[in-house]
């Protein structure tokens, strides 16, 4: 939390490169650099020089030089951190990297620690807490989808949804507490009417926000699709055509896959985190019937379940296959559930035919072929609600927002409970007062720990 020394990092990743950035901030930030700097024009100083410019010249450690460099200058209040802020490209030898930031370290600055250049941002106001939480998820953003989700909240969408609410609430808030001045003349400062309709508002963001959550961080870790069924279906062999890769061991003996395999794909922008199951059937032996629980349970905490069928068991009935679908639809009822026939190349056009008529809503194909594939993909992605990021809302991705909204929600109930019963206003001002302080630590405008924060900032990358 000091802020009143200079940090210094290395803000590209570790090794050899073509070039380097080194990052500096702090209030005596330009002048260190300075005191090392030779303009490739001379008798130029750059503390003299503009914001935002970049310089050509060279680093010296004496009259040892280290490198020829572009130095950036960032002034405060005009900068990422919003103090003086340089930023000297070097080459991206690791000798050259670590000479600069020696020569820093032993005249003036110190290293700086897990995104601490992102909490002076925050500290010094050039971002909200929920804006500067983003920065991180921009950064480890594998696929369109989690990119746009964090770029959304980075420029504040979280905040501007509750932003209003917030202030309103804050407004009636203080109309509340001005009553409690006044409880010995029975007065009412605050209009009922219009309260308890904020309060069913705020109550209605909350909860879309709140149900937001489970779509949002699915997409932000990659969505996980369960494929499940009987041994010997081709469950492996999907995987490896999914993935393009020899992934799984296939094998003709049933029960070959024990344990639960997994890897992750991205569809159309989307991140699928695809996971190959043991087969499901009745068993004595206790290692597969251990894999076969797994299996059920990987398919219970996935967001999409595949169920593979045999088409080239012939001699199963149609009842039969259809109480398996049956069984495994009520099994997974609030699941969203793709149904494959599988092994279709062992068929002919008849039969192919024959199994359109005999079910709906059947996708066919050839794992071993990677015949129908393709189409199975397109079938994922319109499986996944994009509605949302197409239409820039806010979606929730963070545990600790959700878990703040929560938190708010049950306040904001307590509040309109106690206006439907008529208690009095010095019982339900508590929980205003607690709904705001969760809302606000959302953002940062109430007081967060400092343990919290430590924790926050602790999963960025040094240089940020």
């Amino acid at each position: 939390m000091i802020q009143n020394d200079t940090i210094i990092a290395l803000a590209t990743p570790a090794g050899v490169g073509a070039i380097a950035v080194i990052r500096l901030s702090g209030e005596n930030a330009i002048k260190i650099v300075s005191n090392f700097f030779k303009s490739v024009k001379k008798n130029k100083l750059l503390s003299e020089q503009k914001t935002h410019t970049v310089h050509l010249g060279h680093i010296f450690d004496n009259e040892r030089m280290i490198d020829e460099v572009l130095v950036s200058v960032f002034k405060n209040p005009n900068s990422y951190t919003g103090e003086n802020i340089v930023e000297i490209s070097c080459h991206g030898s690791v000798f050259i990297q670590q000479e600069i930031l020696q020569l820093f370290l032993r005249n003036g600055c110190r290293m700086a620690d897990n995104g601490e250049f992102t909490m002076r941002a925050f500290l010094n106001g050039k971002m909200d807490l929920s804006q500067a939480e983003a920065v991180a998820d921009v950064i480890a953003s594998n696929s369109e989808a989690s990119h746009q989700m964090a770029m959304q909240q980075m420029r504040g969408g979280i905040t501007n949804e509750l932003k209003e609410l917030r202030g309103q609430l804050l407004d009636f808030a203080a109309l509340i507490e001005l009553e409690l001045d006044f409880s010995g003349e029975d007065v009412e400062f605050a209009d009922r009417t219009k309260f308890r309709e904020l309060v069913t508002k705020i109550s209605t963001v909350l909860k879309r926000l709140i149900d937001s959550f489970a779509f949002g961080n699915a997409m932000k870790n990659g969505i996980p699709v369960a494929i499940i069924g009987e041994p010997n279906v081709g469950k492996s062999t999907l995987l490896n055509a999914l993935l393009n890769e020899e992934k799984a061991i296939v094998s003709d003996i049933a029960g070959t896959t024990r344990d639960a395999i997994e890897d992750e794909m991205i569809i159309d922008g989307v991140a699928f985190r695809f996971i190959d199951t043991a087969g499901i059937r009745e068993t004595e032996d206790l290692v597969e019937s251990i894999g076969i629980q797994k299996a059920y349970e990987k398919a219970d905490n996935a967001q999409l379940i595949i169920y593979l069928l045999d088409a080239s068991r012939k001699q199963e009935s149609r009842d039969k296959r259809q109480d398996e679908i049956t069984k495994i639809s009520n099994r997974f009822e609030h699941k969203r559930l793709l149904v494959i026939a599988n092994k279709i190349d062992q068929l002919s056009d008849d039969e192919i035919s024959m199994l359109n008529a005999q079910f709906s809503n059947l996708i066919l194909l050839s794992a071993k072929q990677k015949t129908g594939v393709d189409s199975l993909k397109n079938e994922l992605t319109s499986l996944v609600n994009k509605g949302a990021l197409s239409n820039n809302e806010t979606i929730v991705t963070n545990s600790r927002h959700f878990e703040a909204l929560t938190n708010a929600l049950e306040s904001i109930q307590s509040v309109e409970n106690g206006i439907e019963i008529g208690i009095s206003s010095d019982l339900f001002a508590i929980d205003i007062r607690e709904c705001l302080r969760y809302l606000g630590n959302i953002t940062g405008e109430y007081d967060v720990d400092k343990d919290i924060l430590g924790h926050i900032f602790s999963n960025f990358c040094i240089g940020k």
